[in-house]
C-alpha cells in the first residue's frame, strides 16, 4: 500500500507519500481500506516530532478514518467483510489501509456519505468524553469552547446545544464567529478583541460558566479558572498555548473548581472502545437526525497532505479539513 511517511521532524514538507508494508489485522482487529482521513493538530505536533505514537501504533499521522472493511482478524463479530465504517484510531489514518481494534469501529451515520464521515470519530470521541462523561455538562448550564470554528468546536458547539446548554465560544475572525452562531452558539467572543472572561462573566450576570471545554493549555489557565461559575469544571485538551502555567489554587477552591485534562490517542484500547460505544448509543442518533453534522472546510487528495497541513498551520479554516484517497475530491464543501 501507500502512506505518507515522515522523513524527519520538520514542516509539511517532510511529508511523503510512499509505498509501505501492507497491515495485516491482529485477533480483536479489522482491516480497513481507508476513503477518507481527517487532519487533527495532533498530526501537526507529530511531524515535528513532538507526538510520537503510542506504542504498537502505525508510524503514520492520521487518528480517524473512514472506509470500507476488507479482511476480519481472529475473534471479530459484529461487523462483515464490505461494511461502510468510520474509526478513530491511534495512527495510520493517512493510508490507503489500516488495521483496527474493532471497539473503535463505528458504521457511517445515516445521511452522511463515507467521505462526510472521516470528518466525525475523533471530534466525537473527544467531545463526548470530556464534555459529558467527565465535565457533567447538563441541561440548563452555561458551556464556553475555546477554538468555536475549529473541527473540536464546531462539533462542540452542537452537542453541547442538543445537551440543552447555553453555548459561549471564542473565535478569531468575524467569519468564524458567524458560522459559530449559525452552528447554534448563543455568543460568539472575538478573543484577539475581546477579554473573553469579561465578555461571559457580563453574559451570565457575573457567575460564570459551568464548563470550559480548552484546546489552548497554559495561556489561559488563570483565566479559564477565573471564568469558571461556582462547582466549574475546566476540561483541557490541547496545549497550543503552551504546557506550563502558574495556577491561583485559592482561587479554585474558592469556586469548588475542577480540572480535568485528557488524551483521547493513548488511552487502553477498553476505555476507548467505551467512549466509542457510548457515542454510537447517543450522539450517532443527532447525526442521523440532523441535529449534528460535521463541518467540513475542505478535501484534498492525501498524496497531497502536506497542503493539508499548511491549511490547517494558517488556521482559515473552519470545521475539518479532509484527505481523500480519490484523487480528484479536492474542493471545497458547504
Amino acid at each position: 500500500m501507500h502512506a505518507i511517511t515522515i522523513r524527519q521532524p520538520g514542516g509539511p514538507e517532510v511529508l511523503s507519500w510512499d509505498e509501505v508494508p501492507d497491515p495485516e489485522p491482529a485477533a480483536g482487529e479489522v482491516l480497513v481500506e481507508v476513503a477518507a482521513s481527517a487532519v487533527n493538530r495532533a498530526d501537526l505536533m507529530q511531524r515535528e516530532g513532538q507526538y510520537p505514537p503510542p506504542p504498537g501504533a502505525p508510524p503514520y499521522p492520521g487518528l480517524e478514518c473512514s472506509g470500507r472493511i476488507v479482511a476480519l482478524g481472529p475473534g471479530v463479530a459484529g461487523w462483515h467483510v464490505g461494511d461502510q465504517v468510520c474509526a478513530v484510531l491511534s495512527g495510520g489514518g493517512y493510508a490507503e489501509l489500516v488495521a483496527v481494534p474493532a471497539g473503535q469501529l463505528l458504521p457511517v451515520p445515516a445521511g452522511l456519505s463515507l467521505l462526510q464521515a472521516a470528518a466525525l470519530p475523533e471530534a466525537a470521541c473527544t467531545v463526548w468524553s470530556n464534555v459529558a462523561q467527565l465535565a457533567h455538562l447538563r441541561e440548563g448550564e452555561t458551556f464556553l469552547v475555546h477554538g468555536g470554528a475549529s473541527g473540536i468546536g464546531t462539533h462542540a458547539i452542537q452537542v453541547a446545544k442538543r445537551l440543552g446548554a447555553r453555548v459561549l465560544c471564542t473565535a478569531g475572525t468575524a467569519v468564524k464567529r458567524e458560522r459559530c452562531v449559525e452552528l447554534g452558539a448563543d455568543v460568539a467572543i472575538d478573543y484577539r478583541g475581546e477579554d473573553f472572561v469579561a465578555r461571559a462573566l457580563q453574559d451570565t450576570g457575573g457567575r460564570g460558566v459551568d464548563v470550559v471545554l480548552d484546546i489552548i493549555g497554559a495561556e489561559y489557565l488563570a483565566r479559564n479558572v477565573e471564568v469558571l461559575a461556582p462547582n466549574g469544571r475546566l476540561a483541557i485538551i490541547g496545549t497550543q498555548g503552551g504546557v506550563r502555567a502558574e495556577l491561583n489554587l485559592g482561587r479554585l477552591l474558592r469556586k469548588r473548581g475542577t480540572i480535568l485534562a485528557t488524551t483521547l490517542r493513548g488511552r487502553p484500547p477498553g476505555e476507548k472502545a467505551a467512549i466509542v460505544a457510548a457515542v454510537r448509543e447517543r450522539v450517532w442518533p443527532w447525526v442521523a437526525e440532523g441535529e449534528v453534522r460535521p463541518v467540513i472546510d475542505r478535501v484534498v487528495p492525501l498524496p497531497n497532505a502536506a497542503e493539508a497541513h499548511r491549511i490547517v498551520e494558517a488556521g482559515d479554516h473552519v470545521g475539518k479539513v479532509l484527505l481523500s484517497c480519490s484523487p480528484d475530491r479536492t474542493h471545497f464543501l458547504s
